[in-house]
């Protein structure tokens, strides 16, 4: 299931990429730094609200459609839609009036309006995502991906090109879920038919999505505390050029380890739910290489080719600051990725989520302590010090604390190979000449990729010879006259 997953969400993730990159081409050229850091701070703030009222909801879809059947099945898809609905009843009115009785000014406030008034229609567009993914619909999942993301980016360009302001992208988030609702939610609105609302079923989602809800709200703060003090300390412009080199480097590794997480989450809870130890302890184990094998050089190959990869993608106002961030924002989208999206499972699978909620409290404490403490002294390299900081000792709570729930194997045997593969590719690419732009990021980049590719099969990291000739064994079985 994992495999089938990681091939069929590859398109997916590919235009996530894409898109991923041209918003930040296209967003830093388009609004002012002031605009794009108000922007900034209304996707912060939005984020978090969503993570607060919606996601326990979206995270019980996720969880328990794998246990459900029969008429139970339609208990779960009634209780998770009405309670969606309740939720935006009782949540948007209160917004809309904190909202117009904040002090802050009109575009900003503008902007988080935008971003608020997305969050059902998001919500209801993700149940629905969610539900795709835990019943194998790869096809299905990853075709909804990719028309939200290009229809959103579509229309927050079109926004921005003509001068809407920092709301722009804000506008693009919630416009292409809801023009891609009609033709999924009434076929999963059907599945709920007969079913009956349970305050039970409801309390007892409540307290396995909560505590996500609320550990994914600490993931938050860790990543929003220094956009808000920056902007105290140091104004918008400056939250522009940080959440400019921010999403350069947490991009490339977020859609890594969400194309990843999107087949492996769903994998891992079937073989703990259906399958023996073993075979659980073998899946896990796999997707932990696979990981490491993918995640590892893209965060150093990021590292390695900031500055050129910000010549090219980031307006030149932002460019250089952005850059001078890249690789810490790399370190710490690399250990966030391998906590959320794999040691982090322990307290999913064991039902735990409570625990997982204590394991973020520690990097969250952290991330704001740290950013207390060195953004005043040096600004936006404080803030990325602090992040890096923070995660770091975020995946050393999740892996203590895990182990008594469950025991995720740590792939050290793929750490150390691919560590060796990527120690060569540094060696190869910073010898290199500073070309700048485009010519710099192609020759850097393509010789990492080779280097890295040459050694790793050589080393065998993660297994890769092994899965390459397992692939091309099956490839060749498929091809073989019958």
């Amino acid at each position: 299931m994992f495999w089938r997953g990681v091939w069929g969400y590859l398109p997916a993730n590919i235009v996530q990429g894409l898109v991923g990159f041209g918003a930040i081409v296209v967003f830093t050229r388009l609004l002012s730094p002031d605009d794009f850091g108000r922007y900034a701070i209304a996707f912060s703030v939005m984020t978090l609200v969503h993570v607060v009222t919606f996601s326990w909801l979206e995270a019980a879809m996720a969880r328990f459609w794998a246990a459900e059947q029969g008429q139970s099945l339609s208990d779960h898809f009634q209780t998770l839609y009405r309670g969606a609905a309740l939720v935006t009843l009782g949540v948007l009115p209160v917004a809309a009036l904190a909202l117009w009785i904040a002090p802050i000014g009109d575009g900003l406030k503008i902007a988080i309006a935008a971003g608020l008034a997305g969050m059902p229609i998001r919500c209801f567009a993700k149940l629905a995502q969610e539900r795709f993914r835990a019943a194998g619909e790869v096809t299905k999942s990853a075709g909804m991906d990719i028309a939200i993301t290009v229809i959103g980016f579509a229309i927050g360009a079109f926004c921005a090109y003509h001068g809407v302001g920092a709301a722009s992208p804000l506008i693009g988030l919630a416009v292409g879920p809801l023009l891609v609702l009609p033709f999924v939610l009434p076929g999963e609105l059907k599945q709920a038919k007969g079913g009956v609302h349970y305050r039970a079923r409801t309390a007892n989602y409540a307290r396995y999505g909560y505590p996500i809800a609320a550990g994914l709200g600490l993931s938050l703060v860790m990543a929003s505390t220094d956009r808000f003090l920056l902007e105290i300390y140091m104004g918008s412009a400056s939250v522009g050029a940080y959440h400019a080199g921010y999403s350069l480097a947490s991009r490339t590794l977020d859609v890594l380890f969400i194309w990843l997480g999107a087949a492996g989450t769903p994998a891992l809870i079937m073989a703990w739910e259906r399958s023996s130890r073993d075979a659980f302890l073998k899946a896990a184990r796999e997707q932990a290489s696979t990981f490491v094998l993918i995640g590892l050089p893209a965060a150093v190959g990021v590292a390695l080719v900031a500055r050129p990869l910000a010549d090219f993608m980031i307006g030149e106002n932002l460019r250089a600051v952005a850059a001078s961030i890249t690789p810490w924002i790399a370190l710490s989208a690399f250990l966030s990725g391998c906590t959320a999206y794999y040691l982090s499972q322990s307290f999913v699978l064991g039902r735990r989520t409570e625990r997982l909620l204590m394991t973020l409290c520690i990097p969250a404490a952290s991330n704001v302590l740290l950013n207390i403490l060195l953004v005043p002294r040096m600004g936006v390299h404080g803030a990325a010090i602090a992040t890096a900081i923070s995660f770091a000792i975020g995946i050393a709570a999740s892996i203590g604390m895990g182990r008594k729930i469950v025991a995720m194997p740590i792939p050290w045997n793929a750490l150390v190979r691919c560590g060796l593969a990527c120690i060569a590719m540094t060696a190869a690419v910073l010898p290199l000449p500073a070309l700048g732009g485009v010519p710099e990021l192609v020759l850097k980049a393509g010789v990492g990729a080779v280097v890295y590719a040459v050694v790793a099969l050589a080393l065998n990291a993660a297994g890769v010879r092994d899965i390459a000739a397992r692939l091309i064994e099956t490839r060749l079985g498929r091809r073989a006259p019958a």
